[in-house]
C-alpha cells in the first residue's frame, strides 16, 4: 500500500437548529439558530488511525451540549452563544486543541394586528441571514460576524467603461447600468474589543446600514471600487474591526432589444441573468492591525 499520513482533520455535528423562546414577560423573543460545532485536537488521530473512540466526544453530545447552553445560558448573540461553547469544549477537556464553532441567525419580525406588534406571533422576515463564527487554534481566539444573501440593487448609479479590450473582448462600456449583487461579507474583531466585550447585535445592526447605505450612495465606477467603499464605511463606523472579506456575483441585468417590436428601450426593460456571471472578492484591512489567517481556517467558501 501507498504510504500515507493523516493530514488537517476535524469533527462535530452540523447544523443544529435551535430556536430558542424568551417568555420572560408576556411579550416573547425569539432567537433562531443554525449551528455547527467542530472540534480538533491531536489525541483524536487514533479515531481516525485505529478506530479508537476513548477520546471521542460524540457528535450527539456536541449537539446537546448546544441545546442546553440555549437554555443553561441564552442566546444574548450568535457570538458570544459559540464563545460559550467554544470555552465548554476546549478548557474543559484536556485533549481538545481548538475547534471551529459557527451560527447562521434567521431573523423574525412581529405579526402586526390591529397596528400593534403581537406579543408572540411572528414572521419570517428575508432581507439577510446573519453570520457569526469563533476559532479556537493554537490558544487563541478569533470571532468573525458577517451575513449572507444580502441582495441589493440600484437601477442608477453605476457605470463600467474603460476596462482593457482584446480580440475576445465583445462587451459594451457602460455609462448608466443596472448594478445587482448578493453580498456575502465576514468582518473579523480585533482580539482586543472581544476581550473588552462587545455589543455584537448592536454591531451587526450598524454595519448593515453602513453596508446599504454606502452601496445605495457611491457613483459605482465597478463593482471592485464600490466592495472597498463598503469594506472602508464598515471599518471606519465601528473600532472593533480588524477587516471584513467580501465575495459578490455580479447579478447582470441586460437590456432587451425591443426593436424587432418597433420599439424603444432607453434602459427600460432588462432580462436578469443568473449565470454565468463576475463574482468580485475582496478584503479591506485595518492599517496597522496583525494579521489572523487562522481567524479565517476551514470557514467555508463565500459561494
Amino acid at each position: 500500500m501507498a504510504a500515507v499520513r493523516l493530514g488537517a482533520n476535524k469533527y462535530g455535528k452540523a447544523e443544529n437548529r435551535i430556536v430558542r423562546i424568551v417568555r420572560d414577560t408576556a411579550r416573547h423573543e425569539i432567537v433562531d439558530l443554525n449551528v455547527t460545532s467542530q472540534l480538533r485536537g491531536a489525541a483524536l488521530e487514533d479515531s481516525y488511525l485505529t478506530g479508537d473512540n476513548s477520546l471521542v466526544i460524540a457528535t450527539d453530545t456536541q449537539k446537546n451540549t448546544a441545546f442546553a447552553f440555549a437554555k443553561e445560558h441564552g442566546i444574548p448573540s450568535p457570538e458570544e452563544f459559540l464563545l460559550k461553547l467554544g470555552a465548554h469544549f476546549v478548557d474543559g477537556y484536556e485533549w481538545i486543541d481548538g475547534g471551529l464553532w459557527q451560527a447562521e441567525q434567521y431573523e423574525w419580525e412581529r405579526i402586526t394586528v390591529d397596528g400593534r406588534p403581537h406579543d408572540h406571533s411572528f414572521v419570517r422576515s428575508g432581507r439577510a441571514t446573519r453570520l457569526a463564527a469563533v476559532q479556537r487554534v493554537g490558544g487563541k481566539v478569533h470571532v468573525t460576524g458577517g451575513v449572507k444573501d444580502l441582495v441589493v440593487l440600484k437601477s442608477t448609479g453605476s457605470e463600467f467603461s474603460g476596462f482593457h479590450r482584446d480580440r475576445y473582448t465583445t462587451l459594451a462600456e457602460a455609462s448608466d447600468r443596472i448594478m445587482a449583487t448578493s453580498v456575502t461579507g465576514r468582518w473579523r474583531f480585533l482580539p482586543e474589543a472581544v476581550e473588552a466585550g462587545i455589543d455584537y447585535n448592536g454591531l451587526y445592526a450598524d454595519v448593515l446600514d453602513v453596508l446599504l447605505a454606502t452601496f445605495a450612495s457611491v457613483h459605482s465606477l465597478a463593482l471592485q471600487q464600490t466592495l472597498f467603499a463598503m469594506g472602508e464605511a464598515a471599518i471606519d463606523a465601528r473600532p472593533e474591526l480588524a477587516e471584513v472579506r467580501f465575495a459578490m456575483p455580479n447579478k447582470h441585468h441586460f437590456t432587451v432589444d425591443l426593436s424587432p417590436f418597433g420599439l424603444d428601450n432607453p434602459n427600460e426593460v432588462f432580462i436578469a441573468a443568473d449565470r454565468p456571471y463576475g463574482l468580485i472578492e475582496g478584503t479591506v484591512i485595518r492599517e496597522g492591525v496583525d494579521a489572523a489567517p487562522d481567524a479565517w481556517l476551514d470557514l467555508p467558501g463565500f459561494v
